[in-house]
């Protein structure tokens, strides 16, 4: 069978081949699935059980293609450290580049560097390395200082430096004859109270999809690819953006194995802007790493609480501990299925509360006054759930409207007005990928996949 363009997504815990045309007519022909094989010590071989069941689903004995795009998010995805000036000012731009990318980030720190920082950037390996800081024309001492120190540890780790414009040449002096390959791109925090994120997000897309070597396998992987390869979270946030672009302000929940990220599109309400202490960028993304449905399923499992899933699941102890024992990455059971769908409602409504912002009350000689901080989302028009827990287990749209109707308190959250959607077909990572070429293909396919109850 032929197909136009295959695009593989290589998970923490499984990985998700779907097949496309795009020629003659947009149009979605299936989709196999297979456990990722990191610990078999290559993803390939996942890859090629994923690629045999689509065959199997398609009834083929052999699937053609004329292009293979990827994402990753395999062996930790994209590991990043950010390093910057202030953390609520130059730390906290980059960090929202990086997250925005669909990086994984495992260390960030603000002001100089220490001999202790520069050990757990060595202990970490990151894949790239953020150096930011300083407004432009501003403070220029401890960028330079940071970019002195990462440097000298000789690490062939590519960095990126988004700081005060200033020090672009000066930077470049210093990694001359570095290991480390390096990116200069424009400031993410130009000015005080301006955010300039979407350079930084492009270029730590790009610098991923140069060096994705971190997985055992990736490398065959990309030399199998003939298209882009980016981080899978980038893919699902290059989709929410493009569906912004004809629903309007959205967010996208996608509950994974490993974590739960929340993708927002939205400037908010004028009223709350003109509350808020600091600016947020109008495409955020924020990854609860606790929040896994099967890596980190025991957090989720004390999240619910034990008694409540009992309850859920009309079991006793004994019962729920041969559940969580059995708990496998595609729950096959219907017991299972259950069982997965409690943990992605618990994850789901955690990690909404942790991504919206809220109002906060503050006291001073003049008296009580309400301020904003954080991602307000209460203009948001539609809420869509995408992941294999939202989109191939029974309760998807129930889960998703559970969290409209949690209480809001101080929260930006949503309103209950908004509407639920599923992504149906889980294309939404593949088409964020495929958008970066053929957008308007992407656009067609993503308003087939998308659908309300």
């Amino acid at each position: 069978m032929k197909a136009d363009v295959l695009v593989a997504e290589i998970g923490s815990t499984t990985t998700v081949v779907n097949a496309f045309n795009i020629k003659d007519k947009s149009e979605f022909l299936g989709s196999g699935q297979s456990p990722t094989t990191v610990n078999e010590g290559d993803v390939n071989i996942g890859l090629k059980n994923a690629v045999d069941d689509l065959c199997k689903k398609l009834g083929a004995d052999k699937m053609q293609y004329d292009e293979l795009l990827a994402t990753s998010s395999a062996a930790g995805g994209l590991k990043m450290t950010v390093h910057g000036l202030v953390y609520d000012m130059t730390v906290r731009a980059a960090k929202e580049a990086a997250l925005g990318a669909g990086a994984n980030i495992h260390m960030i720190t603000a002001g100089r560097l220490t001999r202790t920082d520069l050990e757990k950037i060595k202990q970490i390996r990151p894949n790239i390395m953020l150096l930011a800081g300083g407004v432009n024309y501003g403070e220029r001492e401890t960028a330079i200082y940071n970019a002195e120190l990462i440097a000298g540890l000789h690490l062939d780790v590519p960095v990126i430096y988004a700081g005060n414009v200033q020090n672009q040449d000066e930077i470049r002096l210093i990694f001359e004859g570095s290991k480390a390959k390096l990116y200069i791109v424009e400031n993410v925090y130009p000015k005080i109270d301006q955010l300039n994120v979407e350079p930084a997000r492009k270029v730590i897309q790009d610098v991923f999809e140069e060096h994705i070597t971190h997985a055992p396998g990736m490398g065959r992987v990309r030399d199998m690819v003939n298209g882009n390869i980016i981080p899978t979270p980038a893919g699902v946030m290059e989709a929410t953006k493009v569906i912004a672009e004809f629903l309007g302000d959205v967010v996208t929940v996608d509950v994974g194995g490993a974590t739960t990220d929340i993708h927002s599109v939205t400037e908010g309400s004028e009223e709350i802007s003109r509350q808020l202490i600091s600016p947020e960028p109008h495409a955020k993304r924020t990854v609860e790493g606790d929040l896994g449905v099967y890596v980190n399923a025991s957090n989720l499992i004390e999240m619910a609480g034990r008694d409540e899933l009992k309850k859920a699941l009309a079991v006793n102890d004994e019962e729920l501990d041969e559940i969580i024992a059995e708990h496998m990455p595609i729950p096959i059971t219907d017991i299972d299925k259950k069982f997965t769908e409690i943990l992605t409602s618990t994850a789901c409504k955690l990690a909404m509360q942790r991504h919206a912002g809220e109002f906060i009350e503050l006291f001073s000689t003049a008296g009580k006054r309400t301020i904003a901080q954080g991602k307000d989302l209460t203009a948001v028009k539609y809420i869509i759930g995408t992941g294999g827990a939202l989109t191939r287990l029974p309760g998807g749209y129930g889960i998703l409207r559970g969290t409209l109707l949690m209480s809001k308190g101080l929260k930006l959250m949503p309103k209950d007005t908004a509407k639920v959607l599923l992504d149906a077909d889980y294309i939404m990572a593949s088409l964020g990928v495929l958008s970066k070429k053929y957008k308007e293909k992407s656009i067609e396919l993503l308003k087939k996949s998308l659908r309300i109850d």
